[in-house]
């Protein structure tokens, strides 16, 4: 296989499994303000957690979807095509979480706030399993004919995998958002997120490896076998230190569980990167998918150049904001609904 295809297969993978660790804890947490938190003030620290980096972490998604369309016309065009369903409901969602962040700390009354709290656990919820649905079809296939087409009506692509890889995307994030919380909060949300991992993180992160097993035993590689073990060990890594307080092992035992199982299905997919269910010979790969050495080239010197500075930039601000918050530093004023 080429070079510079196999490359950029690798950074696309790369910058999926930066946007499922950092978004999909933001997403958690935003599932949570309805689903957990009970009043102002827990649900005025879970918006302080995330408030300085949920904006950057969505970045992530945008790089993803921006590198394969640079990289890889052809996938790009035959997977938001075949799949526009979910992904105007991804796109949607994610705009209604942004306004409910946005406009929930302009809101006086206690209606306004209730129902952007709503839409931003809505929203959060919506975009996770629409992702997920998108990401889970792209490894196991859609109905593609030999131009790339999507064959069938609007529903086409709906199955199985595309409601095990929404439920994936969403424990994961249910599962980091609380991991983070642990990490990052003081108070009730901190011991919310430790007893939540410690009784039901296993729970939170089966379909996940209902869905990468499924990928792998699909299109075996001994590769892939080993990082889905690996995959393994960092949940029982999680799990274990969750049952010891140990937040920041819990946060990395869950880093290491995406990071490798997300990895081992695109091993195991490489070098497709569109499966078709109806013949194996309408398959997208790193090949008929990419686009000229001379692109692909240039992308690699400008990443080259910028990727160490966003990085940079990025680990300074986790750096900057890395202390916990919790209700004593949220403001009275903040937290008395004015009548």
């Amino acid at each position: 296989m080429e070079f510079l295809p196999t490359l950029w297969f690798i950074l696309i993978a790369v910058l999926w499994i930066g946007y499922l660790v950092l978004d999909g804890f933001d997403l958690g947490v935003g599932m949570l303000m309805k689903g957990w938190a009970r009043n102002e003030s827990q649900r005025r620290v879970l918006l302080n957690s995330i408030g300085p980096v949920w904006d950057g972490n969505e970045v992530w998604l945008i790089t993803a979807a921006g590198a394969t369309f640079a990289a890889f016309p052809h996938w790009y065009a035959s997977m938001f095509a075949g799949l526009y369903l979910p992904l105007t409901l991804a796109l949607l969602a994610l705009i209604l979480r942004g306004v409910s962040i946005e406009y929930r700390g302009k809101s006086h009354s206690q209606r306004a706030r209730t129902c952007w709290d709503w839409c931003m656990a809505g929203g959060s919820f919506a975009a996770a399993f629409s992702i997920g649905v998108m990401l889970a079809l792209t490894s196991t296939g859609l109905p593609l004919d030999e131009h790339g087409d999507r064959v069938g009506g609007p529903l086409a692509w709906f199955n199985g995998w595309a409601v095990l890889g929404g439920l994936a995307v969403v424990g994961v994030s249910l599962a980091m958002g609380w991991a983070f919380l642990s990490l990052k909060t003081l108070g009730a949300p901190r011991e919310a997120g430790n007893r939540h991992l410690r009784r039901y993180l296993p729970v939170y992160l089966l379909p996940a490896a209902l869905w990468a097993i499924g990928v792998i035993i699909r299109y075996p590689k001994a590769a892939s076998f080993g990082m889905i073990v690996l995959a393994v060990a960092g949940m029982v890594i999680s799990w274990v230190a969750s049952t010891k307080r140990k937040e920041g092992l819990t946060f990395a035992g869950m880093v290491i569980f995406v990071a490798l199982g997300i990895g081992a299905i695109f091993t195991s997919m490489y070098p497709n990167v569109l499966p078709s269910t109806i013949d194996e010979a309408f398959n997208l790969t790193i090949t008929s998918a990419s686009s000229s050495d001379y692109t692909l080239s240039i992308m690699a010197i400008v990443t080259a150049i910028f990727l160490p500075l966003v990085l940079a930039y990025s680990a300074w601000s986790y750096w900057t904001f890395r202390r916990r918050v919790g209700e004593q530093h949220i403001p009275e004023s903040a937290v008395v609904t004015p009548v």
